[in-house]
């Protein structure tokens, strides 16, 4: 296993201690599902902070370069090009690291909207003064976050209803805004090495 959902939020919505918090979350579901020694990367991206004096950091730089197969060994993309084009992600291979579907649209709960605050090609979200990753995903109440959908299913045919990593901006950043939008303040995490 390279590549899952998580099973859970750490606890906080869209506070998900940063960078550091979200990488660590996913190292911590992946060793307590025997993934093995490999370094665990969360797919976010932040939005460039004057105040901390911190650039933009996109979710595709943290990745590594593939390949990434699911729990069940499915490959979901060879490379960063495939991945941010024509990947494998669907509801059947979309799965955590236990091995789970993720509910998605048209099952109760939906929690197809993953946290991701990234662009289609996997790039932070330039704009100022609009939260599109829930504070540097420091944010567990106001703000908001763009999500992808899992299942790659929304409301329509259109491009963003069917992507998996920017489809729509979340309600909010609490769990509870989150859940109300589709989701349950799950992560992508893929291992880097």
């Amino acid at each position: 296993m390279t590549f899952f959902v998580t099973s859970a939020n750490p606890g906080k919505g869209g506070d998900l201690g940063g960078l550091e918090g979200a990488d660590k979350h996913c190292e911590s579901l992946a060793q307590a599902a025997g993934a093995g020694p490999r370094t665990w990367r969360a797919y976010l991206s932040t939005q460039a902070s004057t105040l901390a004096g911190k650039d933009f950091v996109n979710a595709r730089d943290r990745i590594g370069s593939g390949p990434w197969q699911n729990v069940k060994g499915d490959v979901i993309a060879s490379n960063l090009a495939q991945l941010h084009g024509d990947n494998k992600l669907t509801k059947q291979t979309a799965l955590t690291e236990k091995g789970q579907v993720v509910n998605g649209r048209g099952d109760t709960p939906n929690m197809h909207d993953i946290l991701t605050g990234s662009q289609p090609d996997g790039t932070a979200i330039a704009g100022a003064g609009v939260d599109t990753n829930c504070g540097n995903w420091t944010k567990d109440g106001a703000g908001a976050a763009m999500v992808g959908h899992s299942d790659r299913t929304g409301l329509d045919d259109s491009v963003p209803a069917k992507s998996w990593n920017s489809s729509h901006q979340s309600r909010g950043c609490s769990m509870d805004a989150l859940k109300a939008t589709g989701g349950a303040g799950l992560l992508y995490c893929f291992a880097v090495n």
